[in-house]
């Protein structure tokens, strides 16, 4: 994991993937605090803090994370008010937070964790208080980053929103993300599973930033996705994003 995170804090700031995991996440924290005048956040398994960023435009943001790297990367870069502590036993008081957030963090839970983190993440939130989660989607996309990430499953829309429901959450809106990557991606997970999946230092490239020609359009392609995201949800994808508000 403090692999994944070294690779991710060199290539969050202009690496495609992260600057559309940024324009697609905005509406849902946007449409989860509607109505919400100075909301309390937390993001939850927060990694090097960038996500925080985001939440700091709408109210007072602040997260947590289980690695030490992952802490000391946002206490550096951003200042952020950041502690160390496990998703599944959450230090924070109980109704606290008008949102909560969770970005690539359940997917690396086995059944049980994820049946606490759940619990935890409602537990966090005030009375109809919303949670904005990505999680990886679909085990035919399972590839060398599952490696590196340390994956338990990928998601289906049916088993996110079981595990949501069960912790006393109401879906509001559940969409596919990375939609008009999804061939691509497809061709080349399938490739390396045939292949046979790599170590962990070798996946490391799969994160690093590509040559800036390719960077500038996969970004733009991701930043017309965002812009689809706002009106209509996408079919298929390699993550899902979700909005859900506490019952």
């Amino acid at each position: 994991m403090d692999r994944l995170l070294e690779a991710t804090f060199l290539a969050e700031r202009e690496h495609f993937w992260f600057k559309g995991f940024r324009q697609f996440i905005t509406p849902f924290i946007e449409r989860g605090l509607a109505g919400v005048s100075s909301p309390r956040m937390l993001d939850c398994g927060c990694g090097t803090g960038s996500n925080l960023a985001v939440l700091k435009r709408y109210g007072h943001a602040s997260g947590f994370d289980l690695t030490r790297l992952g802490l000391e990367y946002a206490r550096e870069s951003g200042g952020y008010r950041v502690a160390r502590a496990s998703i599944t036993h959450i230090p924070f008081r109980s109704a606290s937070f008008d949102l909560v957030t969770s970005f690539d963090v359940l997917q690396c839970l086995n059944e049980a964790q994820e049946t606490l983190a759940m619990a935890e993440l409602a537990r966090l939130l005030k009375p109809r208080g919303a949670v904005v989660l990505n999680v990886a989607a679909l085990e035919l996309l399972r590839g060398s980053h599952s490696i590196l990430a340390e994956e338990v499953r990928r998601y289906t829309p049916a088993l996110l929103r079981t595990a949501l429901e069960r912790a006393g959450f109401t879906v509001e809106r559940m969409t596919f993300t990375n939609a008009t990557l999804f061939p691509l991606m497809l061709a080349t997970r399938t490739i390396q599973r045939v292949a046979g999946l790599t170590s962990p230092e070798e996946t490391q490239r799969e994160i690093s930033l590509p040559a800036k020609p390719v960077n500038s359009l996969f970004t733009g392609i991701l930043s017309l996705e965002a812009r689809a995201l706002r009106l209509v949800n996408m079919p298929i994808g390699s993550s899902l994003l979700v909005l859900a508000r506490k019952r």
